[in-house]
């Protein structure tokens, strides 16, 4: 696995294929995930390990990355270490101190002999005359492992409860079956965002840990349920970002492909002929806030399907007050959509959305997308309560969408409150590990020592350079490289994702990953 800091922003992921010869892009998963410093200052490399942690007795295979961020209003940035198993992503916190300018990183994770230690080593900027930077800095992140370890263990727990969702009855007396649904069908899997009975004071938490949905009620009201929220009004809805997140969207894999699922129930008929929105994506293009994909309900209780802006004809599928009624739209290869209630497709035909190059998707919106807020004339006391909404980073099938509205169970509150904590993809680690004391020289010609760690394992390897791109549009000229090699059970499941990835090819690519990167440059 490669990534690289590119021209246009965002840092695109590759994984390795046909014996190295070709690399495609990561599109379903990783790439253009984190963001990259515009402008004329070139991309700094980023710390990128794999490493196979304990989380609540599972042993998981991983992937942490280091990387800068530059806030607001701010031009130093501030590096952070993230959590991933390449399917869901966490924040885990901060690296660098508060004053301190962070830029190019390197990360390491040992373990052995019942101990286990993860050390970042990265390079400050020039700080001011007073006190002139050390240039590299090497620190040992003993509670941002603790925090890595706490979220696996939420990410274990939820998976669970999850699970419990396709229980049929046969396998109700068996919690412990994993495939009830069918026998083709986990219902984690590629499942990365889950919004369920975590809502409190407007925001509506992602059990995964990810990324949070805001809940908007303007002159509406918004109410917590046992696994979701009841909405009532127009102004009354969340919103769950993707673009809307800034430089590091979690969820970038949504402008490729998703499945986002929703159980609601609809409480009354609306009166006027307007139809009310339910769930749907939402284009970043300006203040049009166009509707690639969504679902809509009108006073016919008929249901409609929302297709690149445009309102397709009433369907023949109904609605009922009361009654509950799972609602899925899916988004194929960024540009076939469709839609689903109950397990059955709602429309005759997928539509095709029209995507303009330069847009991609702002946020997913629920129970409403706030169009009318503040606008009393199309006001209405209708309600709608949303749980268990499932966002997935694939599209399901047909088969796999009815599997699940066959199973509409309540899924368990949690028996305590889940910690809050960050994570990203990583994958293990094989090999020796060698200790060298690093010396770094200051301006005041100084030495200040400090002690890393460097993996001697075939499986790991990190490179800076450029790359032959097949795909248009990425061109990381001054970026960086990072290489480092997957257990093959994360890349493959992500490559399952990936089959609209652009691929490049080149001979001597391979070779060159396999450099140690900023490890080798301070043995030196």
């Amino acid at each position: 696995m490669m990534m690289t800091a590119c021209d246009d922003g965002r840092r695109r992921v590759y994984e390795i294929g046909d014996k190295g010869d070709s690399w495609t892009e990561a599109l379903g998963t990783l790439s253009r995930v984190w963001g990259n410093k515009k402008g004329n200052e070139r991309g700094v490399r980023s710390g990128f390990t794999t490493a196979t942690i304990d989380g609540d007795g599972e042993m998981r295979n991983v992937m942490l990355v280091t990387l800068p961020v530059y806030s607001k209003g701010k031009e130093k940035g501030e590096l952070r270490l993230w959590l991933t198993d390449n399917t869901h992503i966490v924040d885990i916190g901060s690296v660098s101190g508060e004053t301190e300018d962070a830029a190019a990183s390197s990360l390491l994770y040992k373990s052995g002999n019942n101990k286990e230690e993860l050390i970042a080593l990265y390079e400050k900027k020039k700080g001011d005359e007073d006190k002139p930077s050390p240039g590299m800095v090497s620190v040992l992140l003993t509670e941002q492992l603790k925090r890595v370890k706490e979220v696996l263990a939420t990410w274990k727990e939820v998976d669970e409860r999850v699970s419990k969702l396709c229980l049929s009855e046969n396998a109700e007396h068996d919690a412990s079956t994993e495939n009830a649904c069918s026998t083709t069908f986990k219902i984690t899997d590629g499942l990365v965002g889950f919004l369920s009975g975590n809502f409190s004071d407007g925001t509506w938490k992602d059990e995964y840990l990810g990324v949070n949905a805001t809940v908007n009620k303007e002159d509406g009201a918004t109410v917590a349920t046992d696994n979701g929220v009841k909405f009532t009004g127009r102004g009354a809805w969340a919103e769950w970002p993707v673009g809307k997140q800034g430089d590091n969207q979690l969820y970038h894999f949504a402008n490729c492909n998703f499945t986002l699922v929703a159980t609601v129930s609809i409480h009354g008929v609306p009166k006027k002929d307007t139809p009310i929105p339910l769930i749907g994506a939402t284009m970043n293009d300006d203040s049009d806030n166009t509707v690639l994909l969504g679902l809509s309900y009108n006073s016919q209780n008929r249901w409609q399907v929302l297709c690149s802006g445009q309102t397709t004809a009433e369907l023949n599928s109904n609605w009922e007050s009361q009654t509950t009624h799972q609602v899925v739209i899916v988004l194929q290869n960024g540009n076939q959509g469709s839609a689903y209630v109950d397990g059955k497709s709602v429309g005759d035909e997928s539509c095709v959305l029209k995507i303009a190059d330069s847009k991609e998707i702002s946020h997913f919106y629920i129970g409403g997308d706030g169009s009318d807020a503040g606008n009393t004339r199309n006001q209405e006391a209708f309600s709608v309560t949303v749980s268990n909404v499932m966002l997935y980073n694939r599209p399901l099938d047909g088969n796999e969408i009815t599997a699940l509205a066959k199973n509409k169970i309540t899924i368990p509150k949690p028996e305590g409150p889940n910690t809050l904590v960050v994570a990203t993809p990583s994958t293990a680690v094989s090999g020796q590990v060698a200790q060298k004391t690093v010396s770094v020289s200051t301006p005041g010609e100084s030495t200040v020592n400090h002690e890393s760690s460097v993996s001697s394992g075939e499986d790991e390897g990190t490179a800076g350079g450029t790359d032959e791109q097949g795909e248009k549009g990425i061109h990381p000229q001054h970026g960086e490289v990072n290489g480092t090699a997957l257990n093959s059970s994360i890349v493959n499941s992500s490559q399952g994702n990936n089959s609209d990835g652009g691929t490049m090819r080149g001979s001597g690519l391979l070779p060159s990953l396999l450099l140690l990167g900023l490890w080798g440059f301070a043995a030196q």
